[in-house]
């Protein structure tokens, strides 16, 4: 099972958060922080890069390929109006990990030659989106993680109790952002819960 953490810094430090992250032994940190100037993005990946060092997370920048580079993260996760995949990894050091955001099924095939994992969603109702209606859905994840090869993580009102369910789907792994801001329930004790719940339904999936 692939965790990606998502940060938010109107929710928690990303930095702490990262710390906490990589001790707890989260796969991936996305780092997202829209509205900062690039001084001030580029001062926290480095920051988060230098917590997260010796650790086998992993630090992307979301969007940001320029900035992934400069701080010397381990990749970029792209968004649907990114740099196209491809152009991406024609520009960045290798090895270096590629994301993307996709939304169906069509979008995720026409990317997966050129990423390393899709992140698919949203699959359920989130705070982080509220309002947001046109939601992707068990059956468009299965739909998903059936069409393309490449680690498929779901986002969107993932929850530990849903954790079984998004592994019967078809997916490799979860991101999230609600799900590890709360300080009063450790990350290391979130992954423990997430993976043992995850790991079951996955292989009752297989055995299936």
């Amino acid at each position: 099972m692939t965790v990606c953490l998502v940060t938010d810094r109107g929710r928690r430090s990303p930095i702490e958060q990262a710390a906490e992250a990589a001790d707890a032994g989260v796969d991936i940190i996305q780092v997202r922080e829209r509205g900062l100037e690039t001084a001030q993005l580029a001062s926290l990946v480095i920051q988060i890069v230098h917590v997260t060092r010796g650790s086998p997370t992993r630090v992307v920048v979301n969007d940001r390929l320029d900035v992934a580079i400069a701080c010397e993260a381990d990749g970029v996760h792209l968004r649907g109006d990114s740099v196209p995949p491809a152009r991406a990894r024609s520009i960045a050091p290798r090895p270096f990990l590629i994301g993307r955001s996709v939304h169906g099924r069509d979008e995720a095939i026409a990317v997966a030659s050129d990423v390393d994992y899709v992140i698919a969603g949203t699959v359920f109702h989130t705070t982080s989106k509220p309002g947001h209606t046109d939601l992707l859905g068990l059956s468009g994840l299965t739909s998903i993680a059936r069409a393309v090869t490449v680690p498929v993580l779901a986002i969107g009102g993932i929850t530990v109790e849903r954790a079984g369910e998004v592994a019967a789907a078809g997916a490799a792994g979860i991101a999230a952002v609600s799900l590890f801001t709360d300080i009063d329930r450790p990350i290391k004790e979130v992954i423990r819960a997430l993976r043992a719940r995850f790991n079951i339904s996955g292989d009752n999936s297989t055995s299936a």
